[in-house]
């Protein structure tokens, strides 16, 4: 299955060289938008996208029904975004987003097209945040608000996951290390988009993130 690149801005699923790039074709016959303003490019697109066996676009948190219908849209359009946390650098595990009506060859040669690149691709329907991030943020959010009522040190509270449920990382040095101020900000979108109370941040994200951009302002104010 051969596909093109078309590059839009920094990439959050790609920041680095990777064979899936490398193995992209310039005359592929299948479409992947890349980068921060993937759905920019594919909208104002010159390219014929019914004739693509499939077109994927990466996402932030957003919907795939942000770009596309939601209803009764071009059934070869998939979203998709590389599972990342913060600075850290991108997992293996690609989540590939599908509407109703996205058909199953454009679902398959898609997953072919990743999974030739040595990723692995799990399917899901389109919610704000994918499996991953509706999971484990809540998560992540309750570990930090149990740290600020004194339950345990941020030390013993991440010994105790990792013995007890098999974790390489306990969420708290897992955050701070990926930089907390990234987690704030995914669950701010994600608590906008869903109204959930388990996605609202956390305190100490909130100030991570506050403290980022007074630190970004003094620089730009330095320059």
């Amino acid at each position: 299955m051969t596909y093109q690149i078309i590059a839009a801005g920094d990439s959050h699923s790609f920041p680095d060289k990777h064979a899936f790039i490398n193995q992209a074709d310039s005359k592929g016959n299948s479409l992947v938008y890349l980068g921060q303003d993937a759905a920019d490019a594919f909208a104002n697109s010159v390219f014929d996208h019914e004739k693509a066996a499939f077109i994927a676009i990466e996402l932030g948190n957003e919907c795939l029904g942000v770009h596309i219908d939601d209803d009764n849209g071009p059934q070869n359009v998939l979203g998709f975004a590389r599972f990342r946390i913060g600075d850290d650098a991108p997992t293996k595990l690609v989540e590939l987003v599908r509407k109703p009506y996205t058909s199953d060859q454009a679902l398959a040669a898609a997953r072919a097209a990743f999974e030739a690149a040595g990723l692995v691709v799990a399917v899901c329907h389109d919610f704000p945040g994918r499996i991953l991030n509706r999971l484990v943020r809540p998560y992540y959010n309750a570990a930090l608000r149990r740290l600020d009522e004194g339950l345990a040190t941020a030390n013993d509270m991440d010994m105790t996951l990792r013995l007890g449920l098999g974790y390489p990382d306990g969420p708290i040095a897992l955050l701070n290390r990926s930089g907390l101020h990234h987690h704030f900000e995914v669950t701010q979108d994600l608590y906008e988009q869903l109204g959930q109370e388990a996605y609202a941040p956390a305190r100490r994200a909130r100030n991570a993130w506050l403290k980022q951009n007074l630190l970004i302002e003094d620089d730009d104010a330095t320059a």
